[in-house]
């Protein structure tokens, strides 16, 4: 398949619309289960406790923050909804980038991305652990990670159904636990919450006004938001295994703006409108404890750290899951080892195994190696996410002409001022980047993360130029 052809607008298979698939994947996703993936996604740990180090460094303005890269990152899922509602595929991005710039940019986007994926469930099997041994004191950690591991390499392992119900429930807890919390700090800062009065702008004026530590601290706040929204991008790979591949990915997408909106933005400024922004129960507890341990919710601690664990296990099971698609579609591809590609029972167990293992073998490194080797993985990751938005918005300026020439019944998702904010999303991609190399505490993630993608390209295109020798 040349790079210039574009799947036909006949019914599309999900997995076979990824060039070279072999047996293709389940189709046991239905709609509902793509909405809470959808809902659930933005919904994680970073969200319920990360957030608190952004507040600290921004204070009122983190909800500036939030909303300049809730805008960055609504252009870019877009972009992806709409290359993945014309043409739904299990590698989602790496795909797209392969038919756009070439297979060596569909390689080097899809396997930084396991790679980040892995790392990520290691870091949340750790945090997941961490809780656990607070309730039950005494037990050692690596008990939990094992548990927890062993259950969703098991629920992954099986029919993608149960990925789907496990993230069903998950997402309705968050979303659940969000609401009620969205509710009632809407009523206390109306001041008709019992036992409240309504705090007005006491909080987001004093101790400095709104940009209490300047311009230095709203970007600092930006670059935290930023990972924060990480995990959208799961539903487009979700989407290639429903039974609707186009329809559900669309829907999904379209929901986009008032999640960002509602979730992240309405409750950061909740948070520093019920909350001085300096109070160090906000990066101790983490926002939302300390918001409801101020508003006098009966335990709140223990029930954020319920919801927190919540959100761990679902980034869990959705990041072993992400993975192993993403193994799968390279693999299917020619672009790993064909060992990863089988597929029984459609699902592609091999790589669900291959991905637990590495995510389990980073858990190990934590253990033995946390200020060397798991540091260094760590940063390597940082900025993972914002290459893969520069890929995503180069193959839509590229795609989305070709779909016009070739197959524009297939844009039922169409990008917003394109071509305009595609190249204002890549410029705002950069920015971020560039805000990262300045700063201290981030350019060691620019540097790690650069020579990643330096080391994953040269690699593809080697690949990719011997392919053409061949033939």
């Amino acid at each position: 398949m040349s790079q210039s052809t574009l799947t036909p607008p006949a019914r599309q298979q999900p997995a076979d619309s990824d060039p070279g698939a072999g047996a293709p994947l389940g189709s046991g996703l239905k709609q509902r289960h793509l909405s809470m993936i959808a809902l659930g996604g933005v919904i994680g740990a970073g969200l319920f406790v990360g957030s608190g180090a952004g507040v600290a460094a921004a204070g009122p303005s983190i909800v500036i923050a939030y909303a300049v890269s809730g805008l960055l990152v609504m252009c870019v899922m877009r972009m992806l909804g709409e290359m993945s509602a014309a043409n739904p595929a299990s590698g989602s991005f790496s795909v797209h980038a392969e038919r756009a710039i070439g297979p060596w940019a569909g390689f080097t986007a899809g396997w930084m991305f396991w790679t980040l994926l892995c790392v990520g469930v290691a870091i949340e099997a750790i945090g997941a652990a961490h809780i656990m041994t607070g309730w039950f004191p005494g037990t050692p950690s690596w008990v939990w990670v094992l548990a927890f591991m062993a259950l969703f390499c098991g629920s992954n392992l099986a029919a993608v159904s149960h990925f789907g119900e496990f993230e069903f429930w998950f997402a309705a807890i968050k979303i659940g636990a969000i609401a009620l919390f969205l509710g009632l700090g809407a009523l206390a800062i109306a001041g008709v919450l019992p036992g409240t009065s309504s705090p007005g702008t006491a909080n987001l004026l004093p101790d400095g006004g709104f940009l209490p530590n300047g311009l230095d601290g709203l970007l600092v706040g930006v670059l935290a938001s930023v990972v924060a929204y990480g995990g959208l991008e799961t539903v487009t790979i979700a989407a290639a295994e429903s039974a609707d591949p186009a329809r559900g990915v669309a829907r999904a997408v379209r929901t986009t703006m008032w999640r960002i909106a509602v979730v992240y933005v309405g409750s950061m400024l909740v948070v520093v409108t019920l909350l001085p922004w300096n109070d160090p129960a906000v990066t101790e507890q983490g926002p939302y404890a300390a918001a409801l341990d101020r508003l006098g919710i009966p335990a709140a601690g223990q029930i954020m750290n319920v919801v927190v664990l919540i959100a761990l296990l679902s980034a869990m099971n959705a990041n072993i899951y992400g993975s192993s698609r993403m193994a799968y579609s390279l693999v299917s591809r020619g672009q790993g080892p064909k060992a990863l590609g089988r597929v029984s029972g459609r699902v592609p167990r091999r790589a669900v195994l291959a991905s637990c293992g590495f995510g389990f073998v980073t858990v190990l490194l934590s253990y033995w190696y946390p200020d060397t080797l798991f540091a260094w993985l760590l940063n390597m990751v940082g900025g993972v996410i914002l290459v893969v938005w520069g890929f995503i918005a180069v193959s839509q300026l590229v795609l989305r002409r070709r779909l016009e020439r070739e197959a524009p019944g297939k844009l039922v998702v169409r990008m917003w001022g394109f071509p305009y904010l595609t190249w204002a999303a890549l410029a705002g991609v950069a920015a971020v980047l560039a805000l990262m190399a300045e700063n201290p505490d981030t350019r060691v993630q620019v540097v790690f993360t650069g020579g990643l993608t330096l080391f994953l390209a040269a690699t593809g295109f080697l690949m990719q130029r011997r392919a053409a020798a061949r033939g």
